[in-house]
């Protein structure tokens, strides 16, 4: 199809769009994996789930609205699911896949996502994010002490990178990474081979302190960290999107997906870029066929997600610590760039993230959740003062 079009760069652009979520956000759930203590058959079937489901729901979104949708897993969510192991089970951890699938489907349905958003300040979200991804950032400096020339190489190639070849940057950085290993000798290829996924099904738990943990968070990182700007990607680009079908399909792609350790599928506002410009194709009308790429590559990896599984745990914690850190470090500067443009609310947002960084934990319930809810108190209690 993109052939037919005229041109093969469409294609690549979905690859590309695939190839740098793989070398990035995916690195947070082999961190996830480790700190919660997950088998490697577990996490073969969550790296299956998203797969399938952001290549599901972006290839069948793109043909049916014509327009380049992207779809990923929700990154910012994965980092705050880091933060909740190893005190959540897996059941529990489904149970609020499930609720918060459920929700954004319910939203999707009725209109309520610009509603929703309103009611929350950009910059309270902002410094939920922001808190939630700071302590990757932080690892990968820290993982220099492991591995200090890898490390510095990495740090030198992502600056390189972001001054000459932005686009391509963390593909580049996870490239010298690996190349360090192997000529260090940190590499352990010899258990890597080709394997076809094999999804585990795991039965769903439900309880208050994971809704108020897991799931409301989630959603609200969903709605803010990725719906949100990956619509604004959209229609920067020229793409009026509506956010009904958007919403519903991605809901409805994370609830197949979720017993077998799915997170929530959500718009993709990192790599959304590479195939809403004009280097996926000059025609704008021929763009969707770069989110039918995506999700074609998307459904090869999760066909594949064992070789993945196997290729990723080979390599030395520490670089996956590294690489994960510098992948974030563009969604943690973006966040708190919307946390210091709202001047007047810069103190709530603030407490938010203090909050939400330090991990703190109460009445069983995350510091997500005890961010937000600070945040609001100390917004709406400063609000009039600040005005």
């Amino acid at each position: 199809m993109g052939l037919k079009s005229g041109s093969a760069s469409v294609w690549v652009a979905g690859f590309l769009s695939v190839l740098i979520a793989y070398a990035g956000p995916l690195l947070i759930f082999i961190q996830a994996a480790q700190v919660g203590r997950i088998a490697d058959a577990e996490l073969i079937s969550w790296i299956w789930a998203i797969s399938i489901g952001a290549g599901l729901s972006g290839l069948l979104l793109s043909a049916y609205l014509k327009l380049p949708i992207i779809t990923a897993w929700s990154a910012p969510g994965t980092a705050l699911l880091l933060t909740l192991f190893p005190g959540i089970t897996m059941p529990e951890v489904v149970g609020a896949y499930l609720s918060a699938a459920l929700i954004i489907v319910v939203i999707g349905l009725t209109g309520g996502f610009e509603k929703i958003l309103s009611f929350i300040p950009k910059g309270i979200a902002a410094g939920m994010m922001a808190g939630i991804l700071l302590q990757f950032g932080m690892a990968a400096f820290k993982s220099s002490s492991d591995m200090p020339a890898t490390v510095l190489v990495m740090l030198a190639v992502y600056l390189l990178g972001k001054r000459f070849l932005p686009r391509y940057a963390i593909v580049l950085v996870a490239l010298s990474g690996f190349v360090m290993a192997m000529l260090t000798g940190q590499v352990h290829m010899e258990a890597f081979k080709l394997e076809l996924a094999r999804p585990v099904w795991v039965s769903p738990e439900f309880n208050i302190a994971t809704l108020l943990s897991l799931t409301l968070p989630l959603v609200l990182v969903s709605l803010t960290g990725q719906y949100l700007p990956g619509m604004a990607v959209l229609q920067l680009a020229g793409y009026p999107t509506p956010s009904r079908p958007v919403l519903a399909g991605t809901g409805l792609a994370s609830m197949l997906v979720a017993c077998f350790g799915g997170i929530t599928i959500v718009l993709s506002s990192i790599t959304a870029a590479l195939c809403t410009g004009k280097d996926a194709h000059p025609d704008p009308d021929k763009r969707y066929v770069a989110g039918i790429a995506n999700g074609v590559f998307y459904l090869l990896g999760g066909t594949f997600a064992g070789s993945i599984v196997y290729l990723l745990t080979a390599l030395p914690a520490s670089l996956i610590a590294a690489l994960a850190g510098l992948a974030l470090i563009g969604a943690i500067v973006a966040n708190v760039r919307v946390m210091v443009s709202e001047s007047g609310y810069i103190e709530p947002s603030v407490i938010t993230f203090l909050t939400t960084a330090s991990g703190m934990s109460l009445f069983g319930l995350g510091a997500a959740f005890w961010g937000v809810v600070f945040g609001l108190v100390a917004y709406r209690l400063l609000g009039s003062r600040h005005k």
